[in-house]
């Protein structure tokens, strides 16, 4: 998710646990812990300059659930220990304030389509809930609300009753968000069946802001499908519009280092194109035909047409997506025609 959801989910989070009198520090620690395990990006810039390397390790060491709980455990230990503040008045509560201020980060970015290496070091491919956009207010409003009452009502018993209301609301529209996608996948399935793809690899995605409309896309022989859903508007089956992928290109060049990692990040969801020789590879799950947030090459024929790695480059394609903004919102109330 966006960085502020982040940073009030860790406040809400280490504020409702710590004792009341340490209200304003839990919201300023717990904003710092919920911005933390984002920070991985430094050292992953520092490291190396290619793209696919900064996308796929992303959300892998630092949202770990093997890694974050030694991680709180020695900051917990380490300001018990040599701090003379608030965790040594009460590090029963000021451990589990840390510790769930981390832990939330990694599954809350779990439940967007990005993908969060929970497992990390196992090999599993990343989890990818994609049942919330990357920014959705109504998630965010209720923490941000509780946020800002606790700051002012400090150690009152205001404070803690509004955190947790905020966590509460948040919490269910997590949940709303898993009941929506699984009536949009069922409708889906049913569509996808009449088709002859019922066994198709697909996900489903909310469309930017909101989870009442909803993005399905399933892979084909030749390429892909995809079509809108809106849980309001629509009523009979989803219509999905094809489009090809050089899937041949991409079994040819399957050996290919980046071809591999990009494959295994995204499930597979990714569209091939050949374009003056070289190979493009875009991740179907952020954008929509033909915008896409990130679209590699990664390849390019030799003198006898086999594909050849090359350092892979981030393209920065021309881009409409912002335009679509306002159809979208249309498309929400209204079927089309």
């Amino acid at each position: 998710m966006d960085s502020l959801t982040q940073i009030v989910l860790g406040g809400a989070v280490a504020a409702a646990i710590a004792p009341a009198g340490h209200r304003r520090a839990a919201l300023l620690a717990g904003a710092a812990l919920g911005t933390l395990p984002d920070l991985d990006s430094l050292p992953i810039m520092l490291a190396t300059d290619d793209p696919v390397v900064l996308m796929t390790v992303h959300r892998s060491f630092s949202h770990s659930l093997f890694v974050l709980p030694f991680v709180g455990w020695l900051l917990w230990w380490l300001f018990r220990r040599y701090g003379r503040g608030r965790v040594a008045e009460a590090p029963r509560r000021w451990f589990w304030a840390i510790q769930l201020a981390l832990a939330t980060h990694p599954l809350l970015d779990a439940f967007t389509v990005y993908g969060t290496q929970l497992w990390w070091p196992l090999p599993a491919a990343p989890t990818m809930w994609s049942s919330v956009f990357i920014i959705d207010p109504l998630y965010t409003v209720w923490l941000l609300v509780a946020c800002v009452v606790a700051w002012f009502a400090r150690a009152r018993p205001l404070a803690r009753h509004v955190l947790l209301a905020g966590l509460a609301l948040s919490s269910a529209y997590l949940g709303w968000s898993l009941v929506a996608k699984a009536m949009v996948d069922r409708e889906a399935q049913r569509t996808l069946a009449a088709m002859g793809l019922g066994d198709a690899p697909r996900f489903s995605v909310p469309m930017p802001f909101n989870t009442l409309l909803w993005r399905v896309v399933a892979m084909t022989p030749g390429g892909f499908v995809e079509g809108e859903y809106s849980l309001v508007a629509d009523t009979g089956p989803i219509a999905f519009r094809g489009y090809p992928s050089n899937t041949q290109a991409l079994a040819e060049a399957a050996g290919i280092l980046a071809v591999q990692r990009l494959a295994w990040f995204n499930h597979g969801f990714m569209k091939a194109r050949e374009r003056e020789g070289r190979l493009e590879l875009s991740d179907l799950r952020m954008g929509a035909e033909p915008d896409y947030s990130f679209v590699f090459e990664v390849a390019e024929r030799d003198a006898e047409g086999r594909w050849q790695a090359v350092p892979p480059r981030q393209l920065r394609l021309p881009w409409e997506a912002r335009r679509r903004l306002g159809p979208m919102w249309r498309r929400i109330w209204e079927a089309p025609e």
